[in-house]
């Protein structure tokens, strides 16, 4: 199996590392943080960075797409449940949200993939 929705969702996923690694401060930015919430926030998102890239690399390692895939559905499950906890209250929707999408669209691929 090539897995070729999979793959699809680690390079697309691997160009959110790129824009996360260069500009780091877009969700800090978005949740309005300044000082040291947004230094924080800023870290985070290099966190998600070399993980987002380190993940997305094994889809296209031979054999290795669907492990891949569930580490970035995993992923973006833990996403969810620590932003959606512990962002502001008036933005935890839209935190979990985001992630439980990609959760969602990434468990379709592998799922798709495997038939």
């Amino acid at each position: 199996m090539s897995y070729p929705l999979t793959k699809t969702m680690a390079a697309l996923t691997a160009g959110y590392a790129v824009f996360a690694a260069v500009r780091p401060s877009h969700l800090s930015s978005a949740l309005d943080e300044t000082g040291a919430a947004a230094r924080a926030t800023d870290r985070l998102a290099w966190t998600y960075a070399v993980r987002d890239l380190s993940t997305s690399a094994l889809a296209f390692v031979p054999g290795l797409a669907p492990v891949a895939g569930l580490l970035r559905i995993t992923g973006d499950l833990g996403d969810a449940a620590v932003l959606g906890t512990t962002g502001p209250e008036s933005e935890r929707a839209k935190l979990a949200g985001v992630p439980l999408t990609w959760a969602a669209l990434n468990a379709a691929a592998l799922l798709i993939d495997r038939r």
